[in-house]
């Protein structure tokens, strides 16, 4: 992914987490690549930004 592509689906799924609060982070970002169509290979990268994410809101809810 080029660097303002990648920020930009970074940012992008950080903000459907915040939204949906997934309960399956693996299960939330593979229906997220096939949905929109990333390239593969980065699905361990972005399930953990749903996990550091799920744990920043987490966090701020206690």
């Amino acid at each position: 992914m080029a660097t303002k592509g990648h920020n930009e689906v970074k940012e992008s799924l950080r903000e459907m987490t915040r939204i949906f609060k997934p309960k399956d982070p693996k299960k939330f970002v593979k229906e997220y690549v096939r949905k929109y169509r990333i390239m593969g290979g980065y699905e361990e990268e972005l399930t953990l930004i749903v996990e550091n994410e799920l744990d920043k809101l987490d966090s701020s809810v206690s």
